[in-house]
Order: C-alpha cells, then sequence, then structure tokens
C-alpha cells in the first residue's frame, strides 16, 4: 500500500474512531463569536489600553494547518479567511479523555475551539483552548508546505487546494474581489448606473471575435454568447440613461494564453454628452483610486520594476509609436494589400486572413506593446481598427479611439462612439465585404441596433477594461489563469 492510500487508511480510522463516541464528525452549525482577525484586533486594542483580557472568552474557527502535540501540551494552527491564530492546549486543564480526543485530529481538519487569548514567551499571540470540537474530518492529507503542488495545472485544476494551502492565493483572490468592488464604487461616486444585459444573444456584436453557439429549446433558435456588452449599453443610452456601466461575464472561442481566457470578465460603461478625452480621464483617476482603495498605494511593483499609476498618463499618437518602433507608417499603405507586402518585405509571416485593420493591430502587438511598461495612452486609431468609433473632424481615415496600456498589456480600450446611423451601417457592410467568406470571425450587422440609433443618441464616450487583466497587473502575476478562480482546462482524460 502507498503511503497516500496509507494516511487516507489512517484518517478513516479516524473517522471510525471519532463515530463511536458518539461525535458528529460533520455537525449542522457551530458559532463563532468573532472571526481570527476580530479576536486578534480586539486583543491588541484592549492590550493597548491596558485591559484585563483573561475574562474574555473567544469562540473561533479554521482549518488545522499546523499541529504539535508534545506529551502534556499541545499546539496548533487554525486558519480561516481573516487569519492564522495558534492555539495551546494544556492536558492538565482539559482532562486526559478530552486531550486523548486532540489526537484524532489531523491537518486540514476543521474545528470550533473556545478559550481566552494571551501571549506567549515568545510574544505569540495564542488561544488557551477550553474546549474544542471537531467541525468537518478531512479524509485527505494537505499538500506539505506546498510542495504537494508544485505542478501548475494541478493548482488550476484543483483551485480549493491552492486556496487552502496558500494564503498569498486567498488574499489575491481576495484583492480581486476588492478591486472589482472600488470599480463599481468609484462610478457610482461618478453618477453612473449598474445595468445587466442579455448573456444571450440573436447577434454576437460589439467586437471582432469568433462566439460560442447554443440552441434555445423553447424559441427553437441557435443563440450566442455575448462578446460584449457595447450595443446593448449604447441601446440604454439612446433609451436615455446618462451614466451606465456593467461588469458581466463574456465569452470569445479563441485561444487561451497568458494574457487570454475564453470566458472573462469585462467592465464597460458609456456616458452621454462626452468623448474619448473624458473616458481618458475617467480610466487614470479609476485605476489609480483603485489601487490607493486595495492596496494603498498607488505604485505597483512588476518583476522588480515600481510603477507610479498617479494621473495624468502619457498620451502618444499610435501612427507616431509604429513609426518608432517598426519603421512602419500605416497611411503609406492604404489598403490590405499594400500593407502585407510591407510586412512580408520586413521578414514578417502574415497570416492573410486577416485584414488591414488586424495587421496593424498584429504591429503594435508585436512592436509596441511589450515597450509600454509605464501607464500610457495610445490614441487615435485608423478607421479599418474601429468600426464603432467616431471619425475624427477632418480626417475620415482616423478615429476617436484609445487604448491604455501598462506593464506591456492592454487594460482598456475607449471610444467617441459613432451615432450616425447611416455611417454605423455603411461601416459594418465595407467590414463584412473586406473580409474573405471563410473568416469564423465576421460580425453580421445588428438591424436593431441600427434602428435604435436611428432614434438619435447623443455624443457618447465608452469605454472598455478586462477586470483579470486589470487584476494581473494590479496583482503584479504574469499569467492571467493566476487570477481566474477556476480557469478552463482540458478535461482530464
Amino acid at each position: 500500500m502507498g503511503r497516500l492510500e496509507e494516511i487516507g487508511e489512517q484518517r478513516l480510522e479516524k473517522l471510525e474512531r471519532v463515530k463511536s463516541k458518539g461525535i458528529d464528525p460533520y455537525p449542522h452549525r457551530y458559532r463563532r463569536s468573532h472571526t481570527n482577525q476580530e479576536a486578534i484586533d480586539l486583543f491588541l486594542a484592549r492590550e493597548k489600553s491596558s485591559d484585563d483580557m483573561s475574562a474574555l472568552q473567544f469562540s473561533l474557527a479554521g482549518r488545522v494547518m499546523a499541529n504539535r502535540v508534545m506529551g502534556k501540551i499541545a499546539f496548533m494552527d487554525i486558519r480561516d479567511s481573516s487569519a492564522r491564530i495558534q492555539l495551546y492546549f494544556n492536558r492538565q486543564k482539559l482532562g486526559d479523555q478530552i486531550y486523548q480526543d486532540l489526537r484524532d485530529l489531523d491537518i486540514g481538519d476543521i474545528i470550533g475551539v473556545t478559550g481566552t487569548l494571551f501571549r506567549t514567551r515568545t510574544g505569540e499571540l495564542t488561544l488557551d483552548v477550553a474546549e474544542f470540537s471537531l467541525l468537518a474530518k478531512s479524509l485527505h492529507s494537505l499538500p506539505e508546505k506546498w510542495h504537494g503542488l508544485i505542478d501548475v495545472e494541478k493548482r488550476y485544476r484543483h483551485r480549493y487546494l491552492d486556496l487552502i494551502s496558500n494564503e498569498e492565493a486567498l488574499g489575491l483572490f481576495t484583492n480581486r474581489s476588492k478591486f472589482i468592488s472600488s470599480i463599481r464604487s468609484f462610478l457610482s461616486s461618478k453618477g453612473f448606473i449598474e445595468v445587466e444585459t442579455p448573456v444571450l444573444q440573436q447577434l454576437a456584436g460589439g467586437a471582432l471575435a469568433r462566439p460560442f453557439i447554443t440552441h434555445h429549446h423553447a424559441l427553437d433558435e441557435d443563440l450566442y454568447l455575448r462578446i460584449a456588452l457595447e450595443l446593448y449599453l449604447k441601446r440604454l443610452i439612446i433609451g436615455g440613461f446618462d451614466k451606465v456601466f456593467e461588469i458581466g461575464r463574456v465569452f470569445r472561442n479563441e485561444g487561451v494564453s497568458t494574457r487570454h481566457n475564453p470566458e472573462f470578465t469585462l467592465m464597460e460603461c458609456y456616458q452621454a454628452y462626452a468623448d474619448y478625452n473624458d473616458m481618458m480621464k475617467l480610466v487614470e483617476e479609476m485605476i489609480h483610486q483603485m489601487t490607493i482603495d486595495v492596496l494603498g498605494s498607488s505604485t505597483i511593483t512588476l518583476e522588480d520594476q515600481t510603477i507610479d499609476l498617479t494621473p495624468p498618463w502619457p498620451r502618444i499618437l499610435l501612427r507616431d509609436a509604429l513609426i518608432e518602433r517598426s519603421g512602419i507608417d500605416f497611411r503609406e499603405y492604404p489598403d490590405t494589400a499594400s500593407l502585407r507586402r510591407r510586412m512580408e518585405e520586413d521578414g514578417m509571416k502574415v497570416d492573410p486572413e486577416k485584414d488591414r485593420g488586424r495587421l496593424i493591430d498584429e504591429l503594435v502587438s508585436t512592436f509596441v506593446e511589450p515597450h509600454l511598461i509605464s501607464p500610457v495612452f495610445l490614441v487615435d486609431y485608423p478607421r479599418d481598427m474601429s468600426p464603432l468609433a467616431k471619425s475624427k473632424p477632418g480626417d475620415e481615415d482616423m478615429v476617436e479611439r484609445f487604448e491604455a496600456f501598462c506593464g506591456g498589456i492592454e487594460i482598456a480600450n475607449a471610444f467617441t462612439e459613432l451615432n450616425d446611423p447611416i455611417e454605423q451601417k455603411r461601416r459594418f457592410q465595407h467590414q463584412i465585404e473586406q473580409r474573405p467568406d471563410t473568416d469564423a470571425e465576421v460580425e453580421v450587422i445588428d438591424d436593431d441596433f441600427i434602428f435604435a440609433l436611428e432614434y438619435g443618441m447623443p455624443p457618447t464616450g465608452g469605454l472598455g477594461i478586462g477586470i483579470d487583466r486589470l487584476t494581473m497587473l494590479l496583482s503584479g502575476k504574469q499569467s492571467i489563469r493566476e487570477i481566474i478562480l477556476f480557469p478552463q482546462l482540458k478535461t482530464k482524460e
């Protein structure tokens, strides 16, 4: 029998021994008086004021993370979602029978304890246990000091073990939740209304991406999981809301990488009577506020490099950045064929299925993006790249669009929104005509959205931020899977 099987057998034997004593190893409930951190904070506050702590009882609970039984005394560490705390068990105080029950506890078990707090001779805050209860028996051993989950895929596939054994992971996902709360708070303070729009849509619009398709049996028609939030949110601006936002899951049936997951969280917001300059100000202020709210600082660390997120962030013309980094001026190549030839002359392998807009996007990703470490806005994009953005006054070939970059990744995308229904329909048609029939990402014209635009949409600024990438950046992580609780993985054979 292998080591793991032996551990499993030993735990099952302990489980049966607990049951034989008439103890329910999985009781219905346990009433805590405090979380671990609340107990610690209360003790420290009273200690500071020299109050007597001996009469103050705490009932705490958590998972056993360390277990040291030494003759007549024993120490354990338990951890809940707030903090880890040490427990002290004294045989003389508990009595022989109860103390013997400690031997049926293992690392990984969840227990409840009641007692008073004190400091050991080494100064460690510790609970002197007067009574304890088994709340859930763990039938498997935890990875020892994390050595059992060096396999990164296993960490993602068994995220619960990652969270149990790795306090950093628990803190990371706690911060992710706080980042989202900070976004909500910031936008609400600016007068934005949070709304919800359909996940299942008849047309996959608002972005260039391959959708997931499902079937609605009651309606007997195929629907798409949304690839963006944009077109429904703009319908609400048309309907009379001045400021709206949504934080929701979107789905793109594309590749998986350190920066892409097919299912991700997107925040989009739209503001009437605003443009992309207003959205730039919103982005830099919001991300700066998030870091202050959650991290307590305006700076972050990425691979030992300190990045200051304090506004204002520089604005750089996309055209200038591309010329500087790649030597290619897209103005000199007004169609797909000429730009493709130039890229091939420079030794690049060019996908024959990509149109001019996506070729320019590839140039940005290859030559410019990796160098944008400090926060910066790339502004003013070719119209080919942005069919939903408004043209710059006096220059029909360019649109008022920006992307925000930091740490070498894109973290935000925004437009001055196109609100001319005739021009919008023309651009949709042109976009489809320029793409090959085999292109799986072709966006069908959303006639209902065009119809809504015909009623009139005020000048509007729109913004999209990928929550996962932004959390990556602010947490100093290099892979998007590190900050998604349950990333999509291939089914295990």
